[in-house]
């Protein structure tokens, strides 16, 4: 059964797992084009409310992603009108010209996410715990420095050697999905 023979039905499970899974790049999408993270996510919560109600016009087999992303674009137009008022303000052209470039290297940056992700997973335990304590919210280097009892210089050159190691992996590990 495809969504268009659904209608009047909600979303089918596949629908369901690709909207929640395009979450975040549909608000990384968003937020490139507005100024700040509170208008992103009204702007995501009418770009969800939209994708739903449309659910049916989605084509299974095709892009998901690409297909939100026109719908977040028309939205962030929707809002960006509404506040025609604001004294700085982008052309609509430049805006759809830089939704259209984070669609296209929205791609890459989840491919580099993933490669992330594996090479944290490769790092020795307290690697791995100082860089999450060092990139928790609110959290500076010299503060971890005093929670540690370490030296600050100490931890920043911990924390550049482990950047370091991450960036070698991340970039091995591209290498190789590039070439299977």
């Amino acid at each position: 059964m495809t969504n268009g023979e659904m209608q009047g039905t909600g979303p089918d499970e596949e629908f369901v797992r690709l909207f929640t899974v395009s979450q975040r790049r549909l608000y990384l999408l968003i937020l490139s084009q507005v100024p700040s993270t509170e208008q992103a996510e009204e702007i995501l919560q009418n770009t969800n409310v939209v994708v739903l109600a449309k659910h049916t016009q989605f084509e299974a087999g095709t892009n998901f992603f690409a297909w939100a992303a026109r719908i977040a674009t028309y939205e962030v137009l929707k809002f960006r009108q509404k506040r025609h008022r604001d004294r700085l303000r982008f052309s609509d052209e430049f805006v759809q010209a830089v939704a259209q470039d984070a669609v296209e290297r929205s791609e890459d940056y989840e491919e580099r996410r993933r490669a992330l992700e594996e090479c944290l997973g490769k790092l020795r335990e307290s690697d791995r715990e100082l860089i999450q304590q060092r990139y928790a919210p609110g959290t500076s280097g010299k503060e971890l420095a005093e929670h540690l009892g370490r030296p600050a210089n100490s931890v920043y050159q911990s924390l550049g050697r482990i950047r370091r190691t991450l960036a070698e992996c991340v970039k091995r590990t591209l290498k190789v999905e590039a070439v299977t």
